[in-house]
């Protein structure tokens, strides 16, 4: 069997396994949402933090919620971290700095787990499990609520009320990803993924020698990070390692999990607002988008030229060879089209064009299908902007979902587009044109300009992946990604909470025969393009400067 068709073989599997959870899965969320009815083990959890489950937010106390709960969580692992010392469990290893520990404990809590350090040589027990997963957990569990917010702005009328915050929370925890994670993590330790407390020992090499090797609770923290598209590896190698990934089987499995929930979610949305056939054509925008960037990568990673690239049969450069081009280019495609971060090969030795998708993938907002909960809220966000632009064509007033689009629903929605580009550009301009951040890049040129890119790209999407050529275990790279990865997290949840409550104050307006089908392909098709219009154009000069650059010169 030829690599191509294997790697078409594998993204069909995966579309089919999509396709089969998507259904009961989307169904489960939304009765999880919905219920008024509170756990056992739920209710001691409320009862422990002293909040009431029962009592409806009106949006700035949703985001009260959501920013209180994120700030004791940067406080916490930063002071874990700074302690790590002292801790039991810590395998020896010393306290994290300052500005290291800042930077773990802002990705972490942000969603984005960006790495400057090696995880086998920095993080102990206490910190990788009670820490690092912990967070896993919690902060996909955020973005999950903030996205359901958005959904009740679209579903309640004449009132301002969004539902609880620290229901949402522990629901998104305890009914959804910890089942789920249980499941995952025995599947990968069937397929050989480390599960242990084992401490630091010294293995053979097949040349001779040793090495020295830690174990953990590889497993459990491995299925959390793929399933709540978080992306903190155990390891440096994160998923390209085969305590994290042991095998072809495994790799797809993670590919799965990373995309489960962010699809599943479209399902959740259409059954919430009392229309399944609008959570399809969400579904369809992310779908095309998410097919036609792994087509494109599969192409361009197939296609290098050159002779190495033709000795390999392709581009095989930074990439495992029990996967192969076409499994770590899905891998590459899914992991940056969502917050995840995951890699299983390195992403700065794909092609000038594959590496330049990845970038684009991240640039678009990472909606399609996106993050646990931000690819939603991010969609939506979309959908709104093609809606207000439809409006413009035909001159009429824009409505979606029986909501008017007015000036302070665009406004909000505008903000929430512009903050990203805002931070990737601004920090990439100032790293450019200083001494200190470019004496961290080890390649100059089109190259050198697109790791720096690359880097804030990934912290202020909330990614985490990297361009590996760059040393990012600097002062200056811990301190302003660490700052972009927070404003880049929650500065966007302000407007699409803030939006949520105006969607829920306004009344319902009556379809008419000259109302938008926004169930339709056509539909579909327009946001599509809003995407790429809004937020691909935005990023295209700094594009061209870098990964364009350099594919075209190749």
């Amino acid at each position: 069997m030829s690599p191509e068709l294997a790697g078409v073989l594998q993204l069909l599997a995966l579309i089919a396994a999509l396709a089969l959870a998507y259904r009961p899965l989307g169904d489960h969320m939304a009765r999880v949402y919905s219920s008024d009815r509170h756990l056992r083990v739920e209710k001691w959890i409320y009862k422990a933090i002293g909040a009431n489950p029962s009592a409806e937010m009106r949006w700035p106390a949703y985001l009260r919620g959501v920013l209180a709960f994120s700030g004791v969580g940067v406080l916490f692992l930063y002071l874990l971290q700074r302690l790590q010392g002292s801790l039991p469990g810590s395998l020896g290893f010393a306290s994290i700095d300052p500005d290291q520990a800042f930077n773990t404990a802002a990705s972490f809590v942000a969603n984005t787990n960006w790495q400057s350090y090696y995880g086998e040589q920095a993080m102990g027990h206490v910190v990788q499990t009670g820490g690092l997963a912990v967070q896993n957990f919690v902060s996909a569990a955020v973005g999950m609520a903030v996205a359901v917010a958005l959904v009740r702005g679209f579903a309640r009328t004449r009132t301002g009320e969004l539902g609880n915050f620290w229901a949402d929370l522990v629901r998104g925890v305890v009914r959804i990803l910890v089942p789920i994670a249980v499941l995952g993590a025995l599947v990968l330790v069937a397929c050989g993924a480390i599960q242990n407390f084992a401490g630091i020992h010294e293995v053979g090499q097949f040349l001779g020698g040793t090495q020295q090797w830690n174990g953990g609770a590889v497993a459990s923290q491995e299925v959390i990070k793929e399933l709540g598209t978080n992306g903190g590896g155990y390891f440096n190698a994160n998923s390209a390692h085969p305590f994290e990934n042991p095998n072809p089987f495994s790799n797809l499995f993670e590919v799965f999990l990373i995309l489960l929930i962010p699809f599943a979610l479209t399902r959740t949305f259409g059954r919430m607002v009392g229309s399944v056939k609008q959570g399809y054509a969400i579904l369809g925008t992310m779908a095309v988008i998410w097919i036609v960037f792994t087509a494109l990568m599969l192409w361009t990673e197939f296609a290098g030229r050159g002779p190495a690239f033709e000795a390999a049969g392709g581009a095989m450069e930074g990439k495992e060879t029990r996967f192969g081009i076409g499994a770590s280019a899905i891998f590459s495609v899914a992991t940056t089209l969502t917050s995840t971060g995951a890699v299983n090969s390195f992403h700065s030795s794909n092609t000038g064009f594959g590496g330049g998708l990845n970038l684009l993938g991240m640039q678009l907002g990472e909606i399609a299908p996106g993050g646990v909960g931000s690819g939603l809220y991010g969609m939506l966000i979309m959908a709104i902007v093609a809606v207000f632009i439809a409006g413009l064509m035909v001159g009429r007033t824009p409505e979606y979902l029986g909501k008017k689009i007015g000036t302070r629903e665009i406004k909000f929605a505008a903000c929430y587009i512009l903050i990203t580009p805002a931070l990737v550009l601004g920090f990439t301009a100032a790293a450019m044109a200083l001494d200190t951040p470019a004496d961290s890049m080890t390649n100059s040129g089109a190259h050198g300009f697109s790791e720096i890119l690359y880097a804030y790209t990934s912290g202020a999407n909330n990614n985490g992946s990297a361009f590996a050529g760059l040393n990012a275990d600097t002062q200056w790279f811990n301190s302003t990604i660490g700052i972009a990865m927070l404003l880049g997290r929650f500065l966007p949840m302000v407007f699409v909470l803030a939006l949520a409550g105006s969607l829920a104050e306004q009344r319902p307006i009556p379809a008419t025969a000259g109302t938008l089908r926004t169930e339709k392909p056509l539909f579909t098709g327009l946001v599509a393009g809003t995407i790429l219009i809004v937020t691909g154009l935005t990023y295209f000069p700094a594009l061209a400067l870098g990964p364009l650059a350099e594919g075209l010169a190749a």
